[in-house]
């Protein structure tokens, strides 16, 4: 069986969504489908050779780091406004473009902060409570169905950007090896949802 080339459903979309920084539904759209594509070429071409789908190889951190970086640039390449902060590890992850030097700020206030996570409904954790717009994109893979040829391509399920402050954090715990995270609160995750720009 052929690998499933997935397509963003574009009748999902919140058309009543309000988008900062002169952002588009088309820029989530076009995004999104870039991630799908470029799933659609490796897994046809592992799956060729009688590899695993790269969505059995990598682990979830693996793989949501990768999405984030991946969603991070089809946006800023897409964007009016935005572009990639090029400071390592930076942050927020979209900065307006031309207004930190060389666009890369070590901590900024002017962007959009990219997250991707399992976890339906957005919750998500962050290396600390800031003052930002937060973008959450909820994403399924499937890793259950047998044969493995016949998985369901990944998705993306649920996406939200919403403003949020310090406020609509709580600190976690942190373990002795651990860092400290923050993540949004009640109140903060419903905030959050309440700003949906996509769910299926």
């Amino acid at each position: 069986m052929a690998i499933e080339r997935n397509v963003v459903g574009i009748a999902k979309f919140n058309k009543e969504a309000q988008l900062p920084y002169e952002l588009r539904r088309q820029d989530f759209q076009i995004a999104m489908q870039d991630v799908y594509d470029f799933f659609y070429d490796v897994n046809s071409h592992l799956t060729g050779k009688g590899l695993q789908r790269l969505d059995d190889m990598l682990r979830p951190a693996i793989m949501s780091g990768l999405l984030s970086d991946m969603l991070t640039a089809s946006l800023a390449k897409h964007s009016r406004v935005l572009t990639e902060n090029t400071y390592f590890n930076g942050h927020p992850d979209l900065i307006v473009q031309g207004i930190y030097a060389g666009n890369a700020v070590k901590a900024g206030t002017e962007g959009v902060e990219i997250k991707t996570t399992r976890k339906a409904g957005g919750a998500v954790d962050t290396h600390g409570a800031r003052e930002q717009w937060m973008c959450v994109f909820v994403y399924t893979v499937d890793t259950d169905s047998e044969p493995a040829m016949d998985r369901a391509p990944m998705s993306f399920t649920e996406v939200y950007l919403g403003a949020v402050t310090m406020n609509d954090f709580r600190k976690n715990p942190r373990g002795e090896l651990g860092t400290r995270t923050a993540t949004l609160h009640k109140d903060g995750i419903r905030k959050l949802r309440d700003s949906w720009i996509y769910r299926l």
